[in-house]
């Protein structure tokens, strides 16, 4: 038998022999249900290039994203040198795009870590200790859910100023509400399970109990709201790029790069359509990623 096979084994095996093991082994099953979601793993595998495009910009953009050229302004797709064509100012689009995956990822991955880190320490928070405490953090909550949030993105820019850093705080205090309302609804139904009264007897404090053991419980929901809520937060930041309020020009933002090109878009519609598709594919690929990690993650999917 092969090293490969006994390892298979060692991580499908019914019985663990630690805890270890358990999570290795748990792990290992939720990849391979994973990877049989034939979706999913075509979005992963969008995301890993738009990763790999980014990293190695320099390496593969055949021209630099900022050189004007125009004397070749608005050359057509297929255009020697310009395989998607180049914008007003004679920009080769190909460039921009791949430099722009760099923004779209620093978006991202910024959001991502700020919006679901104070989502989860108001939900779990106004969950365990209740009272005027859930009340008055559940309540600020709301009010940020009653704007819709590209319009309340909008007004905390206008407050901020316009540029990328705050593009993406504005965004970030759009988007923690949801995270807040999952991992409140989480800890409503886990601080009173015996697991956590046994813990309570054990002599673990509030601090303890919420980040040691409510925390871990709604990392999963979590997860999957954010994979899903990444093409909206995208789209937000796209938006804000369009209306000259995210990204400052030359930056190859993709919505910029739209809202520069909707002036030409009857006559030179590749210089919009472009960004347009890129922001759909990757818009797509963190959709189908979210499903494919919702079905893996979600204890009520099978039921």
């Amino acid at each position: 038998m092969s090293e490969t096979q006994t390892l298979r084994q060692w991580l499908l095996t019914d019985t663990p022999s630690s805890r270890r093991h358990a999570k290795l082994s748990a792990l290992y099953q939720g990849w391979l249900s994973f990877r049989s979601n034939t979706m999913a793993m075509i979005g992963l595998w969008i995301l890993i290039l738009l990763v790999l495009v980014a990293f190695a910009a320099p390496l593969i953009a055949p021209h630099d994203p900022f050189v004007q050229s125009l004397g070749n302004r608005l050359a057509p797709l297929g255009t020697e040198d310009h395989v998607l064509g180049t914008d007003s100012l004679g920009r080769d689009i190909l460039s921009r795009l791949i430099y722009g995956a760099r923004i779209t990822l620093y978006i991202v991955a910024l959001v991502a870590l700020i919006a679901p880190v104070a989502g989860l320490l108001v939900g779990t928070v106004a969950g365990y200790v209740g009272g005027w405490t859930d009340t008055v953090l559940m309540r600020i909550t709301d009010i940020f859910l009653a704007f819709p949030r590209l319009v309340l993105a909008l007004a905390f820019v206008a407050a901020l100023g316009a540029g990328i850093e705050n593009a993406v705080l504005a965004i970030s205090l759009t988007a923690w509400p949801p995270y807040a309302r999952i991992a409140r609804a989480e800890t409503l139904t886990i601080r009173s399970s015996d697991y956590i009264s046994a813990i309570k007897l054990q002599g673990a404090g509030p601090l303890r109990i919420i980040t040691k053991h409510i925390w871990p419980l709604c990392i999963s929901s979590l997860i999957v709201r954010v994979t899903l809520d990444m093409a909206g937060i995208i789209l937000a930041a796209a938006g804000l790029g369009f209306l000259g309020l995210g990204a400052q020009p030359p930056s190859p933002e993709w919505g910029a790069m739209i809202s520069e090109g909707r002036r030409f878009i009857l006559d030179h519609w590749w210089v919009a359509t472009m960004p347009g598709l890129a922001i759909f594919t990757v818009s797509l690929a963190f959709n189908l990623l979210g499903d494919g990690l919702r079905d893996v993650l979600d204890p009520k999917a099978g039921e």
